[in-house]
């Protein structure tokens, strides 16, 4: 499963029709008349960071947000035409959409599926009503369905389901239920969510306010170890601490994530990791726009654009922390530790025997001579074991 040197790009479209309860993301409401200036300013940031880049080659493209489905599917075009003509996009890219269910129909997805998107990623979220209410979302169950039939429809044979868990009012039975809907639908991946409460949203304040109450953690442990004991029964392989995949069909683009490989993140809050520096835009699109609209030209090194908010150089000892953060999600392979070696000239119980092996000792990590990975039991309680690493 191993990713090369190859790029990966992250393109953030923050807009949505309504917001979660439960979003933190970079996104924004009732802007949608800014999507055009929007198009043409993504298109001048990718002529920006495309001036000063180096040779690399594309293996990935992922419209993320915020809503990427309220784009037309002649703006999406718009879009690629400037990375196609930008970057060295390799034949078989992974080109993924994050879609909302509701946006979806036939006519729409066979278009999309005609400009070259070959992977989407659902919000599906739940298959109880009562939890998409009190999320806000603006779909049913009955959308999901539609969507994914009109998506095998259009040609796509790559689906992703996002689903989430540890939801107050959720009990294991009505999990057990959102995870048979969403298996009956025959997704090729299943992204798996425990429940954030990010401040300053509005589930976070509801039950700061008890009006709604503070989700079970002991309950949301259950809810997982359901996920992995029915999803392996359906044939789907845990490759990811949240996510699960029949063979052939992990997510290119977030395995470049977890060995820490660069990608450039383009857009309103993208961030990135590129030249061994780590980056974000502008947060706001109107500043964005502003911004790019200005530009004549780009005199700023890679990964840099007049959109760059902020960037810091990432050393050799960030790089192994957050290298091992996110390789150590990884429950197939974890570390590897040839490739470790390879890319930072140390053995991994070189540098962090001691810790390592306090971590086996409690049976939450195991050793062999080719990887460093979390035990089952590890999994429940990553966040401890990944913090040590820090």
């Amino acid at each position: 499963m191993a990713i090369s040197d190859n790029y990966a790009i992250y393109l953030h479209i923050p807009f949505c029709a309504t917001k979660c309860t439960y979003c933190a993301f970079n996104t924004y409401v009732d802007m949608e008349t800014l999507i055009p200036a929007f198009v043409d300013a993504l298109y001048k940031e990718i002529q920006c960071v495309a001036q000063n880049a180096p040779e690399f080659s594309v293996h990935t493209l992922y419209f993320g947000g915020g809503t990427p489905s309220l784009l037309t599917p002649s703006q999406f075009e718009v879009i690629l035409d400037a990375l196609f003509s930008n970057f060295n996009i390799n034949s078989n890219a992974e080109i993924s959409l994050e879609a909302n269910p509701n946006d979806l129909n036939y006519p729409y997805l066979k278009n999309l599926r005609e400009l070259g998107f070959n992977r989407l990623s659902i919000g599906m979220q739940s298959a109880v009503d009562r939890d998409l209410r009190l999320f806000e979302r603006r779909h049913d169950t009955q959308m999901v369905d539609a969507a994914v039939s009109a998506a095998r429809q259009a040609g796509f044979d790559n689906l992703n389901l996002d689903l989430i868990y540890g939801i107050p009012y959720q009990s294991l039975d009505d999990w057990r239920t959102t995870l048979q809907h969403a298996l009956s639908l025959s997704p090729e991946h299943l992204s798996l969510y425990a429940l954030t409460l990010e401040g300053g949203t509005p589930l976070k304040d509801a039950v700061d306010t008890h009006k709604v109450p503070q989700p079970d953690d002991d309950l949301a442990a259950d809810m997982y170890e359901l996920a992995v004991e029915m999803l392996a029964e359906a044939g789907l392989e845990q490759y990811e601490i949240s996510n699960w995949a029949k063979p052939g069909y992990q997510s290119r683009h977030n395995l470049q994530y977890w060995y820490n490989k660069p990608y450039l993140g383009l857009g309103p809050g993208a961030h990135g990791f590129a030249g061994q520096i780590r980056y974000s835009g502008l947060l706001s699109p109107q500043k964005y726009i502003a911004k790019l609209q200005q530009a004549t030209s780009n005199d700023l090194p890679f990964p840099r654009t007049p959109a760059t908010a902020r960037a810091v150089t990432v050393n050799r000892e960030t790089e192994i922390s957050e290298t091992l953060m996110m390789s150590l999600r990884l429950t197939q392979e974890g570390v590897n530790r040839a490739m470790f070696h390879e890319r930072f000239g140390v053995d991994l119980l070189n540098l962090h025997g001691q810790t390592v092996e306090r971590f086996v000792q409690l049976g939450l990590l195991e050793v062999t001579s080719e990887y460093v990975r979390l035990t089952p039991q590890g999994r429940l309680l990553s966040n401890m074991v990944l913090r040590e690493f820090v």
